[in-house]
């Protein structure tokens, strides 16, 4: 089992996950992050930390966000690791309130 970042994430990009992850697990794109399947521990502690509640357990992914398995495996053998915290992109408050991302991400 691992963690699933799922479309809250796009065009937002809270990256405090990042820094409570024991094994640098996230993975850095343009507007997303990704969760290496094969680095992550399974801990849960990035969990809480997601303002927007994007993170989820492989088994606890809502129906309408499955294909986001695949996509963070994926997108995590492209992207390279973030380890520190960065700030949020500029408009991530206002698309935090948005559904329905996933053609905004950019790879």
């Amino acid at each position: 089992m691992t963690f699933v970042v799922t479309e809250a994430c796009i065009r937002c990009k809270y990256t405090d996950c990042v820094d409570v992850c024991p094994v640098d697990a996230f993975r850095e794109g343009p507007n997303f992050l990704a969760i290496d399947p094969a680095e992550c521990i399974d801990c849960a502690v990035c969990v809480p930390e997601c303002p927007v509640s994007a993170i989820y357990a492989e088994e606890d992914v809502p129906r309408d966000q499955l294909h986001f398995t695949a996509l963070n495996a994926e997108l995590s053998r492209e992207w390279k690791p973030i380890v520190r915290t960065k700030l949020p992109l500029p408009d991530a408050d206002v698309w935090s309130k948005v559904t329905s991302k996933l053609g905004e991400l950019k790879r």
